[in-house]
Order: structure tokens, then sequence, then C-alpha cells
């Protein structure tokens, strides 16, 4: 199907919106009169403006306050009307969206509002425009997709009929089903957006807080394919208010939004797909052709972790990861990058390197997750699909050609074989290190990585979402705010579950809620490699022994947990002296520990899972915080 683009969902003037979106691939706009009136274009210009970038011209929106009024009113607004269909015969649009009457001054009476609407519609068909009428979740009297068909059917004019809005169906928490009812030709245009589960007032929710599909709450699955059942075959339309996006690059968002509406149009037609329509007792028109991703492949594990760090942070990284029991064991053949291994779990340290001028001069970070797929060359067409091209990297012909793409914190993901599989074993491109480099770890009962937490900039924080989830199929978490001594973080998890075939994969994006300050930085914008462990005491044991020790937690979390838990006062002692914290979910246990900042903002932690917990310990993270960002601070002054 086609796909179509308000304007107000991008920053700019009207030029910059319409560029962006032919550029990733848009077929088609939705102009919002705000977007015309400050454009220098004339009408007729901006038609061929559209025409040369390749874009129709799908909506003209909004016009309100239509029908529910008097007779002088309506008098007026036919007036104003007439205007702005000569105008969409200038900008080469049939369609004009009226929202429903949200003023307090509206009528509330059925019968009136259809003979006004027709009214509308005979004045809109000699222009050749069509009236989609649309009902506002706010709406003064009608509000209900339900309604408005009510309405419209009333009226019965062939030049009126329903824009749907997913937001404002599904805002409500209606039910959607009925809309297979409705006559194809009566949906003249969907309108499509996400957005996250909210108590607030729908009005503001609407204006300030909607996503693109995939990146909210809402099962936009369930309701396009209502759409497509009712036999509509228009385009596919976002219309996202959103502050972040309106204030980002246009066309970094533009690509997002379509890289949803792949995903979208793909899930749709899988979700199609798996129905036989003989079976069904609603009519079912099959007449649609929905693009297809290629299929997904889910993810085993981490191969590894890629962290970045130079001098003096790269040697405090080499000295945390032998006390957690690594050993350098390879170095890269044509990049400064070492190889630390403890059994299958694979810390990559890329340092510097001033012969080959890649020289890491930030803080240390992580820079890139190696993730094990069965079929690294299908994720990468599916990549491409999403709007992730592969990344063109400096390769030697002799090493192995693992695919990447770039996660939109520029995260290099790269798609490895599993060990097992016989496919390319990217482990060969490292060599035995030069005599005198190679250190070997103490013994720990380290057991995997448990998890990778990622700093996000605030305005890429549902793009990663949305990422993750398309292209490996994870199961993203309803967000947290944390505690930050210097605010608020958000964070969310994206996962898939543990399966006999691998150990699972978990994601954790972390974001500054108000997206600058302190909270950014140290504290709040650090990254974190988690490592799961079957005896976390023993682990914490060997650091103190190498001379890294966890970072000392307060007193004060200890007599909290002697007040709540019944957790034995020795065992609390032993926890104390050793920096472990515990949390509970009321079944299972969780037992983690962080080693101090690593350069600024990376820190490992290791985690004990028992008895079922999956969560993350959010209740201790300001503990961590306010350890972390103390111990920073005290080591500046020194």
């Amino acid at each position: 199907m086609r796909r179509s683009i308000a304007t107000v969902s991008l920053s700019g003037t009207l030029e910059e919106k319409l560029s962006a979106a032919a550029k990733v691939g848009f077929d088609g706009v939705e102009i919002f009169e705000n977007d015309l009136l400050a454009s220098p274009l004339t009408p007729r210009e901006i038609r061929a403006l559209a025409g040369e970038l390749g874009l129709t011209i799908d909506l003209y929106q909004p016009f309100r306050d239509f029908e529910g009024v008097d007779g002088t009113r309506l008098a007026a607004n036919l007036r104003r009307a007439e205007a702005k269909f000569a105008l969409m015969v200038e900008l080469g649009v049939d369609t004009l969206l009226v929202c429903s009457n949200a003023t307090a001054t509206a009528i509330d009476d059925d019968a009136l509002a259809a003979a006004q609407l027709r009214a509308l519609a005979e004045t809109a068909e000699p222009y050749g425009v069509r009236v989609a009428y649309e009902a506002l979740a706010w709406g003064r009297h009608v509000s209900t997709y339900e309604h408005s068909w009510w309405i419209v059917e009333a009226a019965d004019h062939p030049a009126l009929g329903l824009c749907l809005d997913s937001f404002h169906i599904l805002s409500r928490g209606d039910d959607p089903s009925g809309i297979r009812d409705i006559p194809s030709d009566r949906i003249l245009f969907l309108q499509l957006a996400d957005a996250p589960r909210m108590d607030m007032d729908v009005l503001q929710w609407s204006r300030h807080h909607r996503c693109f599909p995939g990146q909210g709450g809402f099962d936009l699955v369930a309701f396009t394919g209502h759409v497509i059942a009712a036999g509509y075959r228009g385009p596919l339309s976002l219309e996202v208010f959103n502050d972040v996006f309106r204030a980002s690059d246009p066309e970094r968002t533009a690509a997002d939004a379509l890289r949803s509406l792949s995903a979208l149009e793909d899930a749709v037609a899988r979700a199609r797909g798996s129905v036989d329509p003989r079976q069904s007792s609603v009519p079912h028109r099959d007449a649609v052709h929905l693009t297809r991703l290629p299929d997904l492949v889910p993810p085993e594990d981490f191969a590894f972790v890629e962290v970045a760090a130079a001098e003096p942070a790269a040697g405090r990284t080499r000295s945390v990861l032998s006390a957690l029991g690594f050993a350098h064991t390879r170095d890269h053949r044509s990049k400064p990058v070492e190889l630390w291994e403890h059994g299958r779990t694979r810390i990559l340290l890329n340092s510097a390197d001033p012969r080959l001028g890649h020289t890491w001069t930030g803080d240390a970070a992580v820079t890139a997750l190696g993730i094990e797929v069965t079929d690294p060359a299908r994720v990468a067409a599916r990549a491409e699909a999403l709007s992730a091209p592969e990344l063109s990297r400096r390769r030697d012909p002799s090493e192995a050609r693992i695919p990447a793409v770039a996660a939109p914190d520029g995260t290099a993901v790269f798609l490895c074989p599993p060990g097992s599989s016989g496919g390319v074993d990217w482990t060969e491109d490292f060599s035995a290190p030069a005599v005198g480099h190679r250190s070997d770890g103490a013994s720990t009962p380290v057991t995997g990585i448990d998890h990778v937490g990622l700093h996000q900039p605030f305005d890429h924080f549902d793009e990663a979402s949305l990422f993750y989830r398309a292209l490996f199929g994870l199961s993203p978490s309803e967000n947290t705010d944390l505690s930050s001594p210097d605010g608020l973080v958000r964070s969310r998890v994206l996962t898939r579950p543990h399966t006999g075939s691998g150990s699972g994969l978990r994601v954790a994006l972390n974001v500054s809620v108000l997206g600058r300050g302190p909270q950014a930085d140290a504290t709040g914008g650090s990254q974190h490699v988690a490592l799961a462990c079957d005896d976390i005491v023993a682990v914490a044991g060997a650091m103190v022994a190498a001379g890294e020790p966890p970072i000392r937690v307060p007193d004060n979390h200890y007599d909290d947990l002697a007040a709540r838990t019944d957790l034995s006062p020795e065992r609390l002692a032993l926890m104390r002296d050793l920096g472990i914290l515990y949390d509970t979910d009321g079944t299972g246990g969780f037992w983690h520990l962080y080693t101090p900042l690593l350069g600024g903002r990376l820190f490992f932690e290791v985690v004990q899972r028992v008895d079922g917990y999956e969560g993350y310990g959010a209740s201790n993270t300001a503990v961590r915080m306010a350890a972390h960002r103390a111990k920073h601070r005290a080591e500046q002054w020194t």
C-alpha cells in the first residue's frame, strides 16, 4: 500500500519536510494548513515541488468546528470552506479533513450535523473534492467513530465519508472491530499514530505524546487489519504530534517513520495470512498488496560486547575484566582490538593505536554489540528494508565478512552466526597476543552476558526501541522512571525470552527525561555490561582479592533490607562488606554488584537471578547512581 506522512509530524519548513519525506521513500504527504500558510510558495508552486520530488498530496487538513452550528455560522463556514476548496484545486489535493466540532457552543443534534455536512459535501463536489469527517476523541458531541459513521450515513452524499484516526479511537479504549462493517467507499482516509499509555487529558496526550507505530502501547496491527478488512485501499498515513519529532532532524525522523510503517505493514500482512477468510463470519476483502519484510530471525544470544577506551581508562578496564575472571586471549590481526574471554563470554576492548590513526578519544563506552543469529544475511536484508543499511567498514580481504548495521545511537550491531552453526567464525580474525601481553583472569562463576544498558540521546529513545523491536522481534517493557541524584532517567528493556536454543537477549535503553544536564552525563548517562553468574559472593570475593572491589554501597541500603526481608544477619553482613545489593519481586531474588565508573561513564554489573526473577533491580538504581556520582566526584578531586 502507499505510504504517506503528515507534514506536522516533521520539523522544518514545508519545503524541508517535503524533501525529507521524499528522500527516505514516502509516496505522499498530508499538508497541515499551518505549514502551507507559513510557506513563501504559492499552492501551485507547492504542487509542482511535490511532483518534482515524486510525492502526491493526499490530504489537506484540518478544517475545524463546521457542523452543529446555527444558520448564520453555517453560512460563514460554507464561505470559508469554498475558499479552501478553491485552494485545494490549486494544490492538487482532493480530500479535506473535517474534524468534529469541539467548541462549547456546538449544538447536540445529529440530524442537524448530518444536514450541514451534506451541504458541505454538495459545496465540495463541483471542485472535485471529498470531505473526510473525523471524530475527535475530545469532540463536544461527536467523539467516537461509530457516532461519526451514523452522521455520515444519514447525510448520504457520495462526496462525504470518514477519516479514521487510530489515536482518536484507541485512546478512548473503543473497539475498532466495528470498522469492518463500514462500506469501503465511505472510508476516505486512514491516519495512524501510536502512543504510550498515559493517564492524562486526552487533548494534551494527543498534541504532545503521539509516536510512530511500534513505539507505544496501542495494538495498531489489529486496528489496521480491521480497516483493511473493510476494504480500505488508500494510503497508510502517519499523523504524529510529538514535541521531540518536531524539534529533530526531519530526514532522520522521516526515516524512523517509514521504518515504523514498514514494520506495521509486514505485521499486518502476516496477521492476515494467519487467518483463513473463508472461516470468518465477517466479509474479508482480499484484494490488497501489503509489503512484507524478510522473515524475522530471532536472536540467539550475545556473541560479544565491544568496549572502546583510551588510556588510562583502557588499563583500568583490563584490570576490572581480569578481576571478573576474564583472560586476554587474542588480539585482532589488523585493528587495535583485544579479545577478552571467560568461557564463551566475550568482551572486545578497542584501545588506542596511533599507528592506525583510529585512537579512541572519548570516554569508555559500549560501541558495538555482536548478536548471534542463525541467518545473518537474512537479518541484514531485513535491516535494509527497515531503513538500516549495512555499515561500510574497513576490512582486510582475509578477515571474516560479518554484516553490521548501525543502531540509532550509533552503536554497531554485528550479525554473527552461532559458533555451533558451522558458519563464519569471527574469532579467527584474532591471533594470539604478543608475548607479555596475555593476561589471565581469576577463576569466577560468570556464566554469560545478562543484559547491556545503553544510554540514548534524548531524541532517539523511541527510535532505538523500534529498531530492536522491528529488526530482532524483541519485546519492549513498559517505561520505568528511575530517580537519579540529578534528575529522572527513563528506562525501557527489550527482551527475547530465554529458550532452549539460546540464553536470550536483553537490551536496556536509558534516557535522561529532560535530555540535558548532569543526569545525561556520568551518572544517568552511563552505559553498562551486566554479567550473569551462579555465585555472586564468589565473584565479589575474587574482585576484592584482585584489588578491584565492587563500588561501596551506603549502609542505609542494608538497614532497609534488614527491615523488609528475611535475609539473615550473617548474609547481610557479608553483602555489606562486599557491596552486594538485593531486590526481590515476591517470589524470586536478585543479587547484583557494580564496578566503579571506568573512564567516566562505563561500568560493569554482576547479577545473580534466583527462582525466576526477571527484573533489573530498579528499586536499587538510585542507590547505584548516588554511589557512582559520589565516587566519580571524589576521583575528579584527587
